[in-house]
C-alpha cells in the first residue's frame, strides 16, 4: 500500500496550468476590468508616493523598530514616502503624519503605494484594508503568512481592478532608476541601470543584483514573486512589464522549485522571442535542480506539490524557450553584458550604470534587520493515515483500508498556485499515464462550502465514467473534505477512495498536510499542531528548528557540509557544487541571521555528521555586513575547537574586510571572494582528508 504520494492525482496535473500566461499586456481592448489591468501598478519610480502600514512602533515594538529605521533608510536613498497608519492614532513620527487608517491615508494623502510591515498574523487583514482603499500596490513583505489568510485575499483581488499586490513573504519591489524602494532591499547592491530582475529568491535576487552591478549594467525594476505558495504577482506578470518598460533593456528570470510560475514564464518568453523582432535578452537561473524529493526547502512554496515540474523540468523548458541559464548568479551580470553585446543594446547601459566590476566591497551602509518576531519555520505538517481517518470518520465519512482496485479513484483538495485559489483534482486508480482533472474554485462559495457544486459533482462523475447515481453522494463527499480543509486550514487532502450503492463513498487511503503557520504565527489549530510526531522526524533538523535554522540532511555519501543564509542560495550552492563534482551532505539556512551564535549551532550541527570533510559557508552580506559575519565565524570556530576546515565565500557589504579577518585570523579558514574559488577549495578540501585516511 502507497503511504507517502499519490502519483495516479499528479499524472497530468500540470495540463489546466496555462490558463494565465498570456492574458494581458496592457491591451486597451479589453471591455472587462480585473486583476490583470493592475499589472502598470508595478512600475514604480520618483513619483511613487508611498504609504507604510505599520512604520510606527507596534506590537511586538521591535517591528515598529524596524519599520522606522527602514523608512530612514528609504527616505535617505530617495523614496518618496508620504506618513504611515497606526489605528486609532493620529500624529507625527520621522516628521511625516501618522493616519488613524489606510482609508483616511487615502483621502488626505493620496498614496500609490503601500509598504506592510506587520507580523504574519495581521498582514491579511493589513492587506484588506488597503485593498479596501483602492491603494494602486501594496508590497506585504511578512513571513509566516497563513495559507488560508492568502487564499481570502486572493477571492478578494480577483473581484477588483484596481489593486495590485506583490508579496507575501517576500523582498519587495525597488526602482534602482527611480530611486524607490519598497521592502527590504540593501541598497548598497543596487545601481541605476537597464536590467529587469524578477526573483522567487531574496538572496539570490540580491546576489543578481550585486552580479549586474559590477558588470557596468545596474538595475532599472527588481520585482520580488516571494518564497510563499500564493504569490500576489508573478514572473510572467513581471515579464509583461518588463517587455514594455523603455528603461528595460535585458532581462533575469531567478526562479526555483515549487510551483509552475517557472513553466508559465518559459511559455511567455517562447511566444515573446516569436512574436518579436530583437527581442530583450533574458537569462534565468533555477534552484533546487538537486533538492530532495517532497522536503520544503526554506521558503514556504519551496516543495514539489504531486504532478508539479522539477526544478531540471524547468530549467529545461526555459532553455528551449529561448533564456539563457547560468548556474551560479555570480555569473548573469558577465552573461547578460555578452548578450546585450550581441544584440546592440550595450550602448544603453551607459545612460545610467558605470562599469564597477573590479570593485571589491561595497560601501557600508546602514542595516536594519529583516522583519523578526520568535524564531519561526514556515513549514507543513503531515499527519499520519490512521488521523486521517479519524478526522474523515468524524464527518461520517467511511474509511477502511484496502488494496487499490480499478474501481478505485483519487480524489485531492488542494491549492492551484496559478488560478491563486483551492482546486478539487481526480483521476482514476488504474494507468498512471491517464489525464487527471483539475477544477479550481473560489475559496469564498457559500454554495460550495454548503453543498459541493452540481457543475462540479457531474463534471466529475462524467470523467470518472460513473452513474448520475452517485452524484449526492459525491457532493457530500467533497463539502465534508471541504470542510476539513477550510476548518484545519489544510494545504493538501489527498484520498483514494470507490463509490459504494449502499455507503456513499468510501475512503480507502488519505495523506492530509496541513498549514503549520497558523499555529507558529497566528495561535490557530493548535489541535492539528499536536499531532506532530517529532520522534519520527530527523532529529538534527529537529534541533536545527530550534534555533531557527532549517536543515535538511542529504542522503548518500556527502563530504561537505553548506552554511548558507538564504534558502534560494542554499539550494543553488548544492547545486552549483553537485555540478563541480563535489558531494554535499545538507542543505541549511541560516534563515537570514548569520550572528556568532546562529554560526556556532549551525557549526555543532554540521560537525556531528561524520560524513563532513570540510564546511562551505556560502553568505551573502546584502542585509548583515560581511565583517560582522567573519566575526561571528571566528568566534564560532574558536569556542568550539574546530577540527575540520572551513571554505568561506562571502560577498556583499564590507566583503574586503570580511576576508581579510578570516585571512589574517590564524585558523583553519579559508576566505574568497568567488563562488568558483572557494567550491573548488572545498572539494579538494575533501579530496585530500580522504587521500590522508587512505594513507
Amino acid at each position: 500500500m502507497r503511504t507517502t504520494t499519490f502519483p495516479h492525482v499528479a499524472s497530468q496535473l500540470l495540463r489546466a496550468r496555462r490558463q494565465t500566461s498570456h492574458f494581458h499586456r496592457f491591451s486597451t481592448l479589453s471591455k472587462v476590468l480585473s486583476y490583470a489591468d493592475t499589472l502598470p501598478n508595478l512600475k514604480i519610480g520618483e513619483h511613487t508616493k508611498v504609504l507604510y502600514q505599520g512604520f510606527t512602533a507596534l506590537t511586538p515594538q521591535l517591528l515598529g523598530r524596524q519599520a522606522t529605521a527602514n523608512a530612514q533608510e528609504s527616505i535617505k536613498w530617495g523614496t518618496k514616502i508620504v506618513g504611515g497608519v497606526k489605528p486609532g492614532v493620529e500624529g507625527e513620527h520621522l516628521g511625516l503624519p501618522i493616519f488613524p487608517s489606510v482609508r483616511v491615508a487615502k483621502e488626505k494623502s493620496n498614496p500609490d503605494a503601500s509598504a506592510i510591515y506587520v507580523p504574519g498574523d495581521q498582514t491579511a487583514k493589513a492587506i484588506e484594508e488597503a485593498i479596501e482603499a483602492e491603494i494602486p500596490l501594496v508590497v506585504a513583505v511578512a513571513e509566516h503568512v497563513p495559507v488560508h489568510d492568502m487564499l481570502r485575499i486572493h477571492s478578494m483581488l480577483r473581484t477588483q481592478s484596481k489593486t495590485r499586490l506583490v508579496g507575501a513573504n517576500c523582498p519587495g519591489i525597488i526602482s534602482a532608476v527611480g530611486k524607490c524602494r519598497i521592502g527590504f532591499q540593501p541598497l548598497p547592491c543596487f545601481s541605476p541601470g537597464r536590467i529587469g530582475i524578477v526573483a522567487k529568491s531574496g538572496t539570490l535576487s540580491y546576489e543578481t543584483v550585486a552580479s549586474t552591478t559590477r558588470a557596468g549594467l545596474g538595475q532599472s525594476l527588481c520585482i520580488s514573486m516571494g518564497g510563499d505558495v500564493l504569490a500576489g504577482t508573478t514572473f510572467v506578470d513581471a515579464l509583461n512589464v518588463f517587455e514594455n518598460d523603455a528603461d528595460t533593456d535585458g532581462i533575469i528570470v531567478i526562479g526555483e522549485i515549487g510551483g509552475t510560475a517557472e513553466m508559465d514564464a518559459a511559455d511567455w518568453i517562447k511566444d515573446y522571442c516569436k512574436r518579436t523582432t530583437n527581442p530583450k535578452p533574458i537569462m534565468a537561473l533555477v534552484g533546487g535542480l538537486e533538492a530532495p524529493a517532497g522536503r520544503v526547502m526554506g521558503h514556504a512554496g519551496a516543495w514539489v506539490a504531486p504532478g508539479e515540474p522539477s526544478a531540471k523540468a524547468k530549467y529545461e523548458a526555459l532553455q528551449k524557450a529561448g533564456a539563457t541559464l547560468a548556474s551560479h548568479p555570480e555569473k548573469l551580470g558577465s552573461g547578460m553584458r555578452t548578450l546585450l553585446e550581441k544584440t546592440g543594446r550595450l550602448s544603453n547601459v551607459s545612460t545610467h550604470a558605470k562599469l564597477v566590476s573590479q570593485r571589491r566591497g561595497f560601501h557600508t551602509f546602514r542595516r536594519i534587520k529583516t522583519l523578526e518576531t520568535k524564531p519561526t519555520l514556515h513549514r507543513f505538517l503531515h499527519i499520519k493515515q490512521h488521523q486521517a481517518f479519524i478526522m474523515l470518520e468524524g464527518l461520517n465519512i467511511q474509511a477502511e483500508t484496502r488494496t487499490s482496485s480499478p474501481e478505485d479513484f483519487y480524489l485531492s483538495i488542494t491549492i492551484d498556485r496559478t488560478s491563486r485559489s483551492p482546486c478539487i483534482t481526480v483521476s482514476s486508480a488504474t494507468e498512471s499515464s491517464e489525464p487527471s482533472l483539475r477544477v479550481p474554485f473560489n475559496y469564498i462559495d457559500p454554495e460550495f462550502s454548503q453543498n459541493a457544486n452540481n457543475a462540479i459533482q457531474s463534471q466529475i462523475l462524467s470523467f470518472l465514467k460513473r452513474e448520475a447515481i452517485y452524484q449526492d453522494a459525491l457532493g457530500d463527499y467533497i463539502r465534508k473534505l471541504y470542510t476539513i480543509f477550510t476548518t484545519n486550514e489544510a494545504f493538501a487532502l489527498e484520498t483514494r477512495a470507490s463509490f459504494s450503492k449502499q455507503r456513499g463513498v468510501v475512503a480507502h487511503e488519505a495523506k492530509f498536510g496541513f498549514d503549520d503557520a497558523a499555529y507558529r504565527s497566528s495561535g490557530r489549530q493548535e489541535r492539528v499542531h499536536k499531532l506532530r510526531d517529532l520522534k519520527a522526524e530527523v532529529s538534527e533538523e529537529v534541533k536545527a528548528e530550534e534555533s531557527g535554522i532549517v536543515y535538511v540532511k542529504l542522503d548518500g555519501e556527502g563530504s561537505i557540509g553548506t552554511l548558507v543564509n538564504g534558502a534560494g542560495l542554499a539550494m543553488n550552492t548544492v547545486d552549483a557544487l553537485i555540478l563541480k563534482g563535489g558531494k554535499p551532505a545538507n542543505f541549511l539556512d541560516t534563515g537570514g541571521k548569520a550572528t556568532s551564535l546562529t554560526v556556532r549551532n549551525c557549526f555543532s550541527i554540521l560537525c556531528a555528521d561524520p560524513r563532513v570533510k570540510t564546511i562551505f559557508v556560502n553568505i551573502f552580506g546584502g542585509l548583515t555586513r560581511c565583517d560582522m559575519i567573519a566575526q561571528g565565524i571566528i568566534e564560532a570556530f574558536q569556542e568550539l575547537d574546530m577540527k575540520v576546515p572551513v571554505v568561506v565565500r562571502l560577498r556583499g557589504t564590507n566583503e574586503e574586510k570580511g576576508q581579510k579577518m578570516i585571512a589574517d585570523s590564524g585558523l583553519s579558514l579559508h576566505a574568497f571572494d568567488s563562488f568558483e574559488e572557494a567550491a573548488d577549495k572545498a572539494i579538494s578540501l575533501v579530496k585530500e582528508a580522504s587521500i590522508r585516511l587512505d594513507e
